[in-house]
This record gives structure tokens, C-alpha cells and sequence, in this order.
């Protein structure tokens, strides 16, 4: 992300381009200056997230109520300030830069595996120097941010090309963010989201006109440095060469400067003097190594254009290709009236990788706190493999076989048209031969209950215990506030708690898309984390599931979610029954493995010794007759599971994990 080096070079070899601002201040100036025009700041809503996570636990799968009281903190001060915040969130990985995106997905892995590590030996979460940001926190601050009233844009491009040109074009007071493109941008003024100081509305702005002062340089030439200092188009290493060569020759007439900042202030002095014209761009990409293409700079250069704006380095007929990064033109839907649709909910944020599916063929998921070293849970992306394709084929084979048209299912009004977009989004999970026994559940219940039936189907190793601390947390979540989920102490952290709690999260982005795709069956509200799970509530019942406390422990005493909670888990049941899914007892004491494994036989009391007077039971509100507890159908011997791990043809070799996010090829 950024210029190589230069976030260094402007915080400690060049402090006049740092200076510390008030924002109420620099709000009352823009007032003055433009007379009617409220102050706007344009917010890079991607480099703020490790700011604006300010709760304690950050392994355990998210603190989203905490979550959710942080970003409604923030924007209130802005909002007392009399500043409007405009955020924009990356809605794609472009092409160009996709190799670098790759390289720091793997890079995450490591720093993954790393952390795990320190949950196994410590048996708690790392420092916040190890901080790694809760699955889906990008996508689900997205809609936090709406519920809050806030104008949200998703890009169709890069996101800072967009926030740099929407600062240019709306005569923003500012930049928010923490990425040194925006210096090199002729854009607004660059405040840092790092140093801000809430409490006083205090912060630094990076002053673009004083690094042009200090390198001696026009604006119009940052690009140009920016692309021989190394960007996420123009490997650092290709001009590594011509570096070296560059300070040599300034360390010959320059003395004292630190070596890390001579390396710029050379290149800068070797641009100073070099004929601003195409010709010496050309000369320059001579220099280039073998086998990297010789108009990188150009699309480098190119990259920092804004709307209107020219560089003095490429010839005058050369044509602008700055544009959405998602071209209609190539799009794998033919109905441009879909696709319309789709491109404007992906703009304002409302809908989750659609568009990118219809226009691009292409989806792109960040890394996850998942342990790649458990070979009994598989990879996330291959046990969510089955719903992925599902969604797949409602957008792209669109009114084929049994599946329903998009037109059909975005744009018909009337209770059958509900009906049908329901069991389409149901259908995406293989639930909907439980549709009507779902929809009898409040929406967020009933979204969480789908995803923990699609879990314990597609992954053997989801014990009995498991779903009960799923859905005691669920339950109990809903008497909670922020504040005493974050007075919630746990005495440890469990590794494998850890990967589950990541994976639910995770699963309730599929949910998203799937909702996108059907047609909004479900208001998107209704499927946020903060309204189901809780990463500390998650942990502490995992743990007193797995030691096998009492289910009137487990649920605090509390009789109403007691029934609920048994007339839920017997739901569970059922479906899961149905599909020959057979649950088991697998106490994990003290996080390790029991080998005690017994069979679920009608229902399951956790206590040794003990008998229970209350079995699940399942009443259907429309019929007379009652299920009580779950069956146990016997497994053939030749359909005995060989061990635990994932239900399905795709399953992996042991010890194989999905490294990259999955792609769909066009």
C-alpha cells in the first residue's frame, strides 16, 4: 500500500511536511473560504479499521456490539464538529495491482500461523502489536456505518483513486486515511487517521506543497518518484539498480543525510533535472529489467491521473483509461437491466459481491484467523464451497434448469414473489425442504439457525457441544449491552474456539451474498454478527459446553431462553436428521481431546449421572402432531465416516488448506 519508503522519509527525515491541525479549526476555515459549503471529509474507510476496532479481544471472532458503540462514538464527534464524513470501502482488486494483493494474503498467513502459535503455548490472545482484524470486518462495517446514517460508497475501481478524485471534485476540507498515494495525488489535503486524537479533534496533515519544497520537485513529477520508489504497479525491486546509481552520485556532492532518506532526496534530485517529456520516460523504461513490461510507468503515472488532469510525462494523444475497474462490456450477464441494478446497490453499499460476480466474474475473499496446522477442521473456503456455487449458478445460469431468473427474483412484487426468494436463498444452504419450519423464527434466528444446520452438515468434527455453545451465546446476546459484554473476563482462549468463531462470521458473509443474489429475502440487518454472535460470549460458552456444565448454566438461569434454546436445537436436529447427519457428544476438557465419543440418542444432557425430565422437543405451529427429539438413523458400515473433518467429495488431503481467496473463472 503506498509509495516504498516514503511514509518513513515524511515522519522522520522531513518534519516540515507533517503538521499538526485541528479539524474543528480547519472546519471553521473552509466555512470562512467557501461561504454556504459544509465541510466534508472523504474517508478511506479501509486504512481506519485497525483504528476504529478499539475493543480489548480481537481473536475470539469480533466484539461487534463493542464494534458498533466505537464507530457510533467517532462519527458522533464529527457529526458535533458540524463535519460530514463521506466513507469509501474497496469494492474490487484490480488486475493490476492483483499480484501485490496475493503477496500480502500470504504474508497474513504467516502472521496467522503466528498467532495461533501464542494461543497454543499461552492459552491467551496475543498483543495488540500482533493485531489482526476480526473476519468480515470491512464488509460488515459497511452496513454499521449505514444503520448510523452515514453516506457509504463502494468503489468500482481502486478505492483511493475514487476518494482522491471525490476530495478533487467536491471541494473536500480533506482526505481521512493513512496511505501516502494521497500525497502524491493533486488532490485535498491529507489528514492521518493514526494520529488523530479524537477527544480533541486533533491530528497531522501531510503537506503535499512541502514535500514538493524539500525534493525540490513540481506536483506533477510526485508521480513519477512515486513509480521509481516502488507502487503497487511498479515492483520496488525493478528500479533497484537505478537507485543505487542515484545515490551513489548524490553521496558524492551531498553530505550527512541518513541513508535511507538519501536514497529519495537522490531520486528526486535525478528527476529535477530530467527534461519533463515522454522521450525521457521512454529512457527511462530502457532501465527496466528483462521481461517487465516498458510502459509500467505509464500505467503507473497514469494511475495518479485524476479526472482532467494531464502529467507532463506522457505524450499529448494519450489516452485516459482511468475508469470502473468492473467493465459492463465484458460483463457475464446479458440483461444490462440486471446489471444496472446490481452496479448501483454495489455503489451505495447495499448489496455484497454481486456485482463483481455479473460484470467480472470474480471474487475475492481477505484472510481469516483459521489454523492451518488443525487438520480436523478443513479450510474455510472449501466448506463453503457448496453455497458459493450455489450462488454462482442463481447469477450466472440465470432461469436454467430449476433455477429462478434474476428478473423473476429481483424485480416481482407479491407474496409468491417472497415466497420464491426465500426458498431460493434457503435452497443456496440445501435447507429448503425446512422452509416452512424456519420461517415460523424471528429473521436473525432463523439466519443464524441456517448457517449452524449448513455448518454441522458440512463439517463432521461439529460435536454436540459446539452447537450448544453457538446457540446459547446466540440466545444470551440478546439481554447483553456493550459495555458488559466488554466487562466479560475470560480465563483462557481455546484455539479451536477461535477458528469456529471466525468461521460463523465468515459463514454470515455468505449469508450476505446469498441475500444479495435472492433478492433481499432478508432485510441485511437482520444478518449482521452483532444481532447473533459475540467472539468473548462465544469463548466462555464453548468452554462451559466442553467441561460439560448443565444447560441451566450454560443459558444463565434463564427459563424463557431455556425453551427457546430447546425448541431451536431440536430444530437442529431434525434437519440434520433428514440429510443423515448423525451429531455426536465430544467433550474437549480443558481443550483437549476426550476420546469418550458417544452417540446422540433422542436428545443429549451434558452432566455424567444425571437424567433429564425435558428432551428437545419440536412443535410445528401449523399441525398437531410433535417431533420429540432427534432420531438416530445407523450408518451402514460402508457409510460409517472414516473420521472427522469435511462431508464432502471436495474433501482436502489432511493437513491441506485453501491459501488464496477462490476465484470464479469466466
Amino acid at each position: 500500500m503506498g509509495v516504498r519508503g516514503l511514509h518513513w522519509f515524511v515522519t522522520n527525515a522531513c518534519p516540515e511536511v507533517c503538521t499538526v491541525v485541528n479539524l474543528k479549526e480547519m472546519a471553521e476555515n473552509h466555512r470562512s473560504r467557501y461561504p454556504g459549503s459544509n465541510p466534508v471529509l472523504v474517508v478511506d474507510a479501509m486504512s481506519c479499521l485497525r483504528q476504529w476496532y478499539t475493543p480489548e479481544s480481537w481473536v475470539c471472532g469480533g466484539q461487534w456490539r463493542e464494534y458498533i458503540s466505537s464507530l457510533n462514538g467517532f462519527v458522533s464527534v464529527f457529526i458535533a464538529a458540524g463535519i460530514k464524513l463521506v466513507f469509501y470501502f474497496d469494492g474490487v482488486v484490480e488486475q493490476k495491482k492483483r499480484h501485490e494483493w496475493v503477496k500480502r494474503r500470504l504474508k497474513n498467513n504467516k502472521e496467522i500461523a503466528r498467532i495461533f502459535q501464542i494461543i497454543k503455548t499461552n492459552k491467551q490472545q496475543p498483543g495488540r502489536g500482533m493485531f489482526f482484524i476480526p473476519s468480515g470486518l470491512a464488509t460488515f462495517t459497511r452496513f454499521a456505518l449505514k444503520t448510523l446514517g452515514q453516506e457509504i460508497i463502494c468503489s468500482l475501481q481502486e478505492a483511493d483513486y475514487e476518494v482522491a478524485s471525490y476530495g478533487l471534485q467536491n471541494n473536500c476540507m480533506g482526505i481521512l486515511g493513512e496511505d501516502t498515494d494521497y500525497l502524491i495525488y493533486d488532490t485535498s489535503p491529507y489528514f492521518s487517521i493514526n494520529k488523530l486524537r479524537l477527544d480533541e479533534m486533533v491530528t497531522v496533515m501531510y503537506s503535499r506543497q512541502n514535500l514538493c519544497s524539500r525534493l525540490g520537485l513540481q506536483v506533477t513529477e510526485l508521480p513519477l518518484l512515486a513509480c521509481l520508489l516502488g507502487t503497487d504497479i511498479v515492483p520496488e525491486r525493478a528500479m533497484e539498480h537505478f537507485r543505487n546509481h542515484c545515490v551513489a552520485s548524490y553521496c558524492a556532492k551531498s553530505q550527512g543525510s541518513d541513508k535511507k532518506a538519501s536514497m529519495i532526496l537522490a531520486v528526486a534530485d535525478y528527476i529535477s533535472v530530467l527534461p519533463r517529456s515522454y522521450e525521457s520516460l521512454v529512457a527511462l523504461a530502457e532501465k527496466l529489467p528483462l521481461g517487465l513490461d516498458k510502459t509500467i510507468f505509464c500505467k503507473g503515472i497514469e494511475s495518479y491521473l485524476l479526472p482532467g488532469q494531464m502529467s507532463p510525462w506522457l505524450p499529448c494523444d494519450f489516452s485516459h483509461h482511468s475508469g470502473s475497474s468492473l467493465k459492463q462490456d465484458g460483463s457475464l450477464c446479458l440483461d444490462e437491466e440486471i446489471v444496472q441494478i446490481a452496479k448501483e446497490q454495489h455503489v451505495r453499499a447495499e448489496s455484497y459481491m454481486v456485482y463483481n460476480v455479473l460484470s467480472g466474474g470474480e471474487v475475492e475473499c481477505s484472510n481469516t484467523l483459521e489454523d492451518e496446522h488443525d487438520t480436523e477442521l478443513p479450510g474455510q473456503a472449501l466448506i463453503f464451497c457448496p453455497a458459493r456455487q450455489h450462488i454462482y449458478s442463481i447469477l450466472l445460469e440465470s432461469a436454467k434448469g430449476g433455477t429462478p431468473g434474476l428478473r423473476s427474483l429481483w424485480l416481482s412484487r407479491g407474496p409468491e414473489a417472497e415466497k420464491q426468494r426465500h426458498h431460493t436463498f434457503l435452497a443456496c444452504f440445501q435447507l429448503q425442504d425446512i422452509a416452512e419450519d424456519l420461517q415460523t423464527l424471528e429473521a436473525s434466528v432463523e439466519a443464524a439457525c441456517s448457517l449452524l444446520i449448513y455448518l454441522t452438515l458440512q463439517v463432521d468434527s461439529l460435536s454436540l457441544e459446539d452447537l450448544h455453545a453457538f446457540m446459547a451465546q446466540a440466545l444470551c446476546l440478546e439481554g447483553k449491552s456493550a459495555a458488559q459484554l466488554a466487562d466479560l473476563q475470560l480465563p483462557q482462549v481455546d484455539p479451536r474456539a477461535v477458528q469456529l468463531g471466525s468461521l460463523f462470521v465468515r459463514g454470515l458473509c455468505v449469508l450476505l451474498m446469498a441475500n444479495s443474489a435472492c433478492g433481499f429475502p432478508f432485510r441485511m440487518e437482520d444478518l449482521m454478527p452483532w444481532r447473533v454472535f459475540d467472539g468473548k460470549l462465544f469463548q466462555k460458552k464453548y468452554q462451559q459446553a466442553h467441561r460439560g456444565c448443565s444447560l441451566h448454566e450454560l443459558l444463565e438461569g434463564n427459563e424463557y431462553w431455556l425453551t427457546k434454546f430447546q425448541n431451536l436445537m431440536s430444530l437442529i436436529f431434525k434437519a440434520c436428521s433428514a440429510k443423515g447427519r448423525n451429531i455426536q457428544n465430544r467433550q474437549r476438557l480443558n481443550s483437549s481431546v476426550t476420546e469418550r465419543r458417544e452417540r446422540v440418542a433422542g436428545f443429549y444432557f451434558p452432566n455424567r449421572g444425571r437424567t433429564q425430565s425435558h428432551p428437545y422437543s419440536y412443535h410445528h405451529q401449523n399441525s398437531e402432531c410433535q417431533w420429540r427429539g432427534p432420531p438416530t438413523p445407523g450408518y451402514p458400515p460402508e457409510a460409517q465416516p472414516s473420521g472427522l473433518g469435511y462431508r464432502s467429495r471436495h474433501r482436502p488431503a489432511r493437513g491441506q488448506r485453501f491459501q488464496l481467496a477462490p476465484r470464479w473463472p469466466r
